[in-house]
């Protein structure tokens, strides 16, 4: 080791990490239970040239200051303290670590013995101590200056209402693309045939699956497969190298600007619950060797997790500097990376204290309090493993929540299962016995037919079961519950009835998603008939199953998605903020929503309850007490049909005009104005009130 050749100066306990300052770099890592925190710098041949003391200790914050260092410096951390499993203490100086606010690393770990804090196979397991030095194998991390010109371009800042949200892999979609130099990076994500695709089909939101830099597990390299989607996050403020094509975080700001110059905002699904160390069996990587017992809930014994999230380890929430941690990185994101939102995976686990799930716990009041947070776009994934974990629709304002029941129904429905309506139509009003109280609106459901976990469009109307051998896992990974329907033949089909009942089911879904109130989002490749073979758990297939497949030509399913978008836009009245109760409006007297048969009749309670019911047939108006100055329009007659073909008999209208068909599934021109009545069989219209003169 070198000795150390220049002083460290006192320096400053905020801001936590490595913050390029006049005349140097000041470093700060938080740790209760440490006795002495090491910084480690390396060169760029990743050898270890330093190892200083941090000489300051605030609270709980060490830090120090060093003159001379700039941005490119790689660097890492040593604790001294105690390894005391048993007492949820895992110190260990021989393991470097990844200060948890750096901007970038090098790299990612690899796998080698080396990595635990324990002896590999020795018989006390990780209460053995190991003194092999990690650092060969352990990525760097890297002073970063993230400062980047933005220019002029405004953030799009699309409202919930107005958006159509686009779930997005970085190398998944842009991989298959032979027109692409860059594919399967950030800047191939927003390269002009990208960017083109999604304005032409009229995105305004993208939703990119974790970026934050996450790792492979070992299992999976054992079998030759990797970690795709990547929530298996230990970077939370550093773009994934893998995405890049140089070193420079620059590449990820370039793409979302050049996102928001095309009107396309960018929002990350982001996984905080918990961390790539995984169970007591782990690596030490990070939190594990930095202070174990104050980023993680420990059981009872100290020496295993709490494990939310099925995946080892839960962070500990109630921790103040686990809280200051993610909201500086939510933040960072924001402000620095410019992105838009975030999706929350598995979102109950951070929602969650020692008491159980409290939608007015410390993670939400700090989100809401938070003046660059509570602007942005909030999802929760309203779910995860442990006790209490199913959670839809208790998030509070401004989340929106990931409606499974939504996915789930509008299947149910579309395949023809018995007694369903009552439930479909409660979906497409909102889902308001989920999501109407304390003042939220009807786009707190983000309604989704498909998403990364489970099976595409097309594949839910292609098999009946999932078929995921290729993850090595003998078929028992993935949902055996699909909802899904393969229309008389298993997978691929050259029957032109089935293929054309496939078309027709597809269309009939997305109308579905596009005529229902609340936020709509759609999966990327869903558009263009995109099929993963069957597999509903594509997370380590990092080949052509998880990536999208792009067709030689144009697709006609994706001109009729751009047309069910663009109806969906041309109404008002589908993007509502306030809940459709059936109300009377003052303006006219007229239910803001009314449930006919197709003979014109009310819908009674023996009609919802008829499991035979085939048909739903929705008078829609703006929801009663929207105020004056919002954009009206008559009314909209929806009418979802999966039976034979059918004459409506059109609602009376009061001050005149006429019902015409403005959107049909069963055309190829889905928004072609046509006159009449009729319905066919297994068909989605809608008909317009139209007056004199509109």
């Amino acid at each position: 080791m070198t000795p150390v050749s220049f002083a460290i100066l006192p320096g400053f306990p905020s801001p936590l990490g490595a913050t390029v300052m006049d005349g140097g770099v000041n470093f700060a890592v938080f740790s209760r239970n440490a006795t002495k925190v090491v910084l480690c710098l390396f060169d760029e041949g990743g050898n270890e040239t330093q190892n200083i003391p941090l000489p300051e200790r605030e609270g709980d914050v060490w830090y120090g200051f060093l003159p001379d260092i700039k941005a490119g410096q790689q660097y890492g951390l040593r604790m001294d303290g105690p390894y005391d499993p048993n007492n949820g203490h895992r110190f260990n100086p021989h393991k470097l670590l990844i200060d948890p606010y750096a901007k970038r690393l090098t790299g990612h770990p690899v796998w080698n013995d080396a990595l635990f804090g324990y002896e590999s196979g020795h018989e006390d397991k990780d209460l053995s101590f190991d003194k092999t030095d990690s650092a060969p194998y352990m990525p760097r991390c890297v002073v970063v200056d993230p400062s980047f010109d933005w220019g002029d371009a405004p953030r799009p800042n699309h409202t919930l209402e107005n958006s159509i949200i686009y779930e997005a892999h970085v190398k998944g979609l842009t991989a298959g693309r032979t027109d692409i130099s860059n594919a399967g990076s950030y800047l191939a994500m927003a390269s002009d045939p990208i960017l083109e695709h999604l304005t032409t089909l009229g995105v305004t939101t993208v939703e990119l699956l974790p970026v934050q830099t996450f790792l492979n597990e070992k299992f999976l390299l054992d079998r030759g497969l990797t970690n795709y989607w990547g929530y298996m996050t230990y970077g939370f403020f550093a773009p994934d190298p893998r995405y890049m094509q140089g070193n420079d975080i620059a590449e990820f700001q370039q793409m979302v600007s050049r996102f928001h110059g095309a009107g396309i905002e960018v929002i990350l699904d982001v996984v905080y619950n918990h961390t790539a160390e995984g169970s007591e069996m782990g690596p030490t990587l990070m939190f594990r060797g930095l202070d174990n017992a104050s980023y993680y809930r420990l059981a009872d014994d100290k020496r295993y997790y709490i494990d939310d999230a099925g995946c080892g380890n839960t962070l500990d929430f109630e921790n103040p500097f686990v809280m200051r941690l993610v909201m500086d990185s939510l933040r960072y994101w924001v402000e620095v990376m410019h992105v838009d939102g975030f999706r929350f995976d598995l979102c109950s686990a951070l929602g969650r204290t020692r008491d159980g799930f409290n939608r007015d716990g410390p993670f939400f009041r700090a989100i809401g309090q938070d003046p660059v947070l509570n602007r942005v776009k909030l999802i929760a994934e309203p779910w995860d493993i442990g006790p209490g974990g199913y959670q839809l629709g208790a998030y509070p304002a401004p989340f929106a929540e990931w409606n499974d029941k939504y996915r789930d129904n509008t299947r149910e429905f579309w395949r023809g299962d018995r007694g369903k309506v009552a439930d479909m139509a409660e979906r497409i009003s909102g889902s308001a016995p989920f999501f109407d109280h304390s003042g939220r609106p009807a786009t707190s459901s983000l309604n989704f037919l498909t998403a990364h976990d489970g099976f595409t469009l097309h594949d839910t109307v292609s098999y009946s079961t999932k078929h995921n051998l290729a993850n090595g896992e003998n078929n028992r990974d993935g949902h055996s519950d699909n909802h899904s329907d393969n229309m008389g033949v298993e997978g691929p089909s050259d029957d032109p009835d089935i293929i054309a009942a496939r078309i027709r089911r597809k269309r009939n879904l997305i109308a579905t998603l596009m005529l229902s109130q609340g936020t709509p989002m759609i999966l990327a490749g869903d558009e263009l008939s995109n099929s993963q073979g069957g597999n509903n758990n594509a997370y380590c297939q990092d080949n052509d199953i998880g990536w999208v497949n792009w067709p030689d030509e144009g697709d006609p399913f994706f001109t009729f998605c751009q047309q069910a978008i663009a109806f969906r836009r041309m109404h008002p009245l589908l993007r509502q903020r306030r809940f459709l109760h059936s109300r009377q409006r003052l303006i006219d007297g007229e239910p803001d929503l009314f449930w006919r048969q197709a003979n014109g009749d009310p819908m009674r309670q023996d009609d919802w309850d008829n499991p035979d019911l085939n048909i739903i047939v929705a008078e829609m108006r703006m929801a009663s007490g929207t105020p004056e100055y919002v954009q009206r329009e008559g009314a909209l007659l929806i009418v979802l049909n999966r039976g034979d073909a059918v004459e409506i008999t059109a609602p009376a209208l009061h001050d005149g005009g006429a019902w015409v068909r403005r959107f049909d599934t069963s055309q190829d021109d889905a928004i072609k104005v046509t006159e009449g009545m009729h319905v066919a069989a297994n068909a989605v219209v809608v008909f317009s009130h139209e007056r004199d003169g509109d």
